[in-house]
C-alpha cells in the first residue's frame, strides 16, 4: 500500500462516514501516518527529492537506491554496508549475513569495493607552448576504506573526477606539445601519483588513468602534417646523397682494388719472366760450360788441332761474310786475298792462348 492509497482510504473515511466504523477510520489513519514516516526516512538515505531545490543533479551526484532494511540482510559479496544507530555510525557489514535493527539502526551508505571506471570528459588544457588541448580520458578507482569513502567527502567519485581533470591541466601545463604527445605514459603516472595523494584521506585508491584521446587546433594539425611531410623530404634526400656517396666509394673502392690486382698481376708476371730469364741464362751457361769442355776433351784427342784449325777457319769466314751486313762502315784486312795467312794467324792467336793457359797451370 502507497501513500496516495492510504490518504485515499483516509479521503473515503471522511467522506462516507456513517459507511466506515470508529476502527476502520483510526486503521487508515494510522496507516497513512507510517507510510509517512516510513517516506521520511526513505528521504534521509538519501535516495529522494533531498537535492530538488538545488534543480537538476549532476549524475555523479545521484547515489545509487540503497536496501530496504528486512531485519535479516543478505550483503553481496564484493559490498560493504555502512549502518548507523541514532544518527552514527556503528559498524560495517561485511558480505553474508547480516541483522540490522529497525527504527534504531539503519543502512546509511553502501560500497562497491569493486574496480570502477570513470569517464573524465573532455576538458581544454593549455600545454607549456601555449597550444590548446581538447582532451579526455578514462580513471580506473578502487574503495580501499569505505569508512573514509563514506564520511571523509561527499562524493568520492565526483571529488575524483574533479580532481584528474585539475590535475590534468597542471601536468599539461608543464610539457610541449611534442612531449605530451610522446609521453602519455610519464603523463598518466603523475595524473595517477597526484590523485593518490590527495585521495588517501577519502578511502579510495586510484589504480590507473588512461588519457583516451587528445585533439590539438585544426591549424597545429596541418602544421604537424607539413612538419611530417618535411621530415619525411628531408630524409629521402638525405638516404639519397648516402646513396650516391656510397656509389662513389664503392667505384673507388673497385677502382683500387683494380689497380692493386693489376700490379700485382704485373709484379707477378716480371718476376715469373725474371725468373724464366734467370733460369734461361743458367741453363744456356750450362749448355756452354758442357760444350766448351768437350771441345776441349775433343783437342785433346788425336787430330784435335786440325779440328779446331778447320773450325776457327769457318768461323773467321762466316764473320768476315756478315761484316757488310753489320754496318755502313767495313774494316777490311790486307790480306783480304790470302785466307790461308788469316786462318794462319787465327791459329797462331789460338796456340799463344793456350801455351799461356798451360804456363798458368805449371
Amino acid at each position: 500500500m502507497t501513500i496516495q492509497a492510504s490518504r485515499s482510504l483516509l479521503k473515503l473515511s471522511l467522506i462516507q462516514p456513517p459507511l466506515l466504523s470508529l476502527s476502520t477510520k483510526r486503521y487508515a489513519l494510522r496507516t497513512a501516518n507510517i507510510f509517512h514516516l516510513n517516506q521520511k526516512v526513505y528521504n534521509s538515505y538519501g535516495n529522494s527529492d533531498e537535492y530538488s531545490f538545488l534543480g537538476s543533479i549532476p549524475e555523479t551526484h545521484l547515489r545509487p537506491k540503497l536496501p530496504r532494511n528486512t531485519i535479516i540482510n543478505f550483503v553481496p559479496q564484493q559490498e560493504a554496508w555502512v549502518i548507523e544507530r541514532f544518527g552514527k555510525f556503528d559498524r560495517i557489514l561485511p558480505p553474508g549475513l547480516a541483522f540490522v535493527i529497525p527504527l534504531l539502526e539503519r543502512i546509511k551508505y553502501v560500497k562497491s569495493l569493486k574496480e570502477n571506471c570513470l569517464n573524465i570528459p573532455t576538458q581544454s588544457a593549455i600545454t607549456q607552448d601555449n597550444v590548446t588541448l581538447e582532451l579526455d580520458g578514462v580513471l580506473y578507482i578502487k574503495v580501499i576504506d569505505p569508512y573514509k569513502a563514506s564520511y571523509g567527502v561527499e562524493d568520492a567519485e565526483y571529488a575524483i573526477a574533479q580532481l584528474a581533470q585539475t590535475t590534468m591541466r597542471a601536468e599539461i601545463g608543464q610539457m610541449t606539445l611534442d612531449r605530451t604527445l610522446a609521453e602519455r605514459s610519464h603523463l598518466n603516472a603523475n595524473i595517477v601519483s597526484a590523485i593518490n595523494s590527495a585521495a588517501r584521506d577519502w578511502g579510495v585508491e586510484c589504480l590507473r588513468y588512461e588519457i583516451r584521446d587528445i585533439k590539438p587546433p585544426e591549424k597545429v594539425v596541418q602544421s604537424m602534417h607539413s612538419q611530417v611531410s618535411a621530415e619525411r623530404s628531408k630524409r629521402a634526400s638525405i638516404l639519397e646523397s648516402e646513396g650516391a656517396r656510397q656509389a662513389a666509394i664503392n667505384v673507388a673502392e673497385g677502382t683500387k682494388q683494380s689497380v692493386i690486382l693489376a700490379s700485382e698481376a704485373e709484379k707477378a708476371e716480371q718476376i715469373n719472366k725474371a725468373s724464366g730469364e734467370a733460369e734461361a741464362i743458367l741453363l744456356r751457361a750450362n749448355a756452354t760450360a758442357e760444350g766448351m769442355r768437350r771441345i776441349a776433351l775433343a783437342i785433346e784427342e788425336n787430330r784435335g788441332p786440325e779440328a779446331v784449325a778447320l773450325t776457327v777457319a769457318e768461323k773467321y769466314v762466316e764473320a768476315f761474310g756478315q761484316l757488310a751486313k753489320q754496318g755502313n762502315s767495313i774494316i777490311v784486312p790486307a790480306s783480304i786475298s790470302d785466307a790461308g795467312s788469316m786462318i794462319a794467324q787465327a791459329l797462331s792467336i789460338y796456340n799463344t792462348v793456350m801455351k799461356q793457359e798451360k804456363s798458368k797451370i805449371e
